[in-house]
């Protein structure tokens, strides 16, 4: 496996700009994302590193290999596309087996590898068949096998779980992950599906309009977000944005929200713009009847362990709670708002940028502890 460098890589179609100099890193053995809407630049940008598409300008280096105007052929890579390219005069069998044939590889041992990817991807019953008769997630299963196979430096994943229904696309993504964990696999995975990203990923690069806007773990871009756009993205229901003006001094720890105070985080420097957001999320947001926000219930939506309750302020603003099935919570009820300071992000308005504050920096987190950000980007 090899790490894989991105360096200010730009890509224009004619008048129209598909990536805009990215630049990154895909460490040895790390599971990476490009997670964004569609149109973002996240395809483009991988089949760039693939070698499927020539950057306008920039650098791709495989390992120590700058790899910018290499033929696809000439990287070891292996790509699972969207659509499966299969071959559809093979079986399935032949199909997984074909770039290890392609390659000269033992019969015996083509034989092991097919049948352990085929056990991964539990389609052993499937091996004999042809793979014209097959529905479009067992298509894609063979795809992923036949990637699996070769054990390339690094894997391409193009949406490889976009044809699957929802529940095997979760737990395909447990297998992806295992699978990766054993092969110490560099793997670059576009998606977008926030939950997929969440649960797989070592590194999310969140791309808008061709744009990085946030590079980081899933539980730092989750907890945060860099920008409206990340908070807006990440989490269902997403970041909640309340509008306040007047600007912002460092030092301040409150924020004047209509007629009430609320706490808010420390900013680091003077924020002088005279329209920012009070961005926090459904789960950070509390009812309290001494809270001088005050704002009307329009509904709930009961998730079975928890209940999202929407509410408009006096000031006309939407918001999203995230409660205990226990809080009672009816239309037309007039509640008060209470937030968690210490988990609100603050925004420029205008730039959509957030706004540097004082925070105390937790340690990296683990897989395990990342298990509340993945929820919150899950609905219910």
């Amino acid at each position: 496996m090899a790490e894989i460098r991105v360096q200010n890589l730009h890509k224009a179609f004619a008048d129209f700009t598909a990536v805009k100099d990215s630049s990154f890193t895909v460490q040895d053995g790390e599971f990476f994302c490009l997670l964004g809407p569609s149109g973002c630049g996240k395809t483009t940008t991988l089949r760039m590193i693939a070698g499927l598409e020539l950057p306008t300008s920039g650098q791709i280096f495989l390992g120590n290999e700058d790899v910018t105007f290499k033929r696809a052929s000439h990287r070891d890579i292996a790509f699972v596309f969207q659509l499966f390219a299969l071959y559809p005069h093979l079986n399935v069998r032949r199909n997984i087996a074909f770039p290890l044939v392609s390659q000269g590889v033992p019969r015996g041992e083509i034989a092991a590898k097919v049948a352990e990817a085929a056990r991964v991807l539990r389609i052993e019953h499937l091996l004999d068949k042809p793979v014209s008769g097959l529905s479009s997630g067992d298509r894609q299963r063979v795809a992923l096998g036949r990637a699996i196979v070769r054990q390339p430096m690094a894997f391409m994943m193009d949406e490889p779980l976009g044809a699957l229904d929802s529940e095997f696309r979760e737990l395909m993504c447990q297998e992806l992950r295992g699978l990766h964990d054993r092969l110490k696999a560099t793997t670059v995975y576009v998606t977008h599906d926030q939950l997929e990203a969440m649960s797989m990923a070592d590194t999310i690069a969140i791309m808008n309009q061709g744009v990085i806007e946030q590079l980081g773990a899933p539980q730092e871009v989750y907890d945060r977000p860099a920008s409206v756009f990340v908070a807006d993205f990440i989490g269902s229901p997403s970041m909640n944005f309340l509008p306040f003006e007047g600007g912002y001094s460092a030092g301040a720890r409150q924020v004047r929200l209509g007629e009430a105070l609320v706490a808010a985080p420390e900013l680091r420097e003077d924020a002088p713009a005279q329209k920012l957001l009070y961005g926090v999320r459904p789960e950070h947001v509390r009812f309290s009847a001494d809270s001088a926000v005050r704002a009307e219930v329009l509904g709930t939506e009961y998730l079975g362990t928890s209940q999202i309750v929407t509410c408009q302020t006096a000031q006309g603003t939407l918001l999203r709670a995230r409660v205990g099935t226990d809080v009672p919570a009816q239309r037309g009820d007039h509640v008060g708002l209470a937030f968690d300071a210490a988990q609100v992000s603050l925004f420029d308005a205008a730039g959509g940028r957030a706004l540097r504050t004082v925070r105390h920096e937790a340690a990296s987190p683990t897989r395990a502890s990342r298990s509340q950000a993945v929820a919150g980007a899950a609905h219910g």
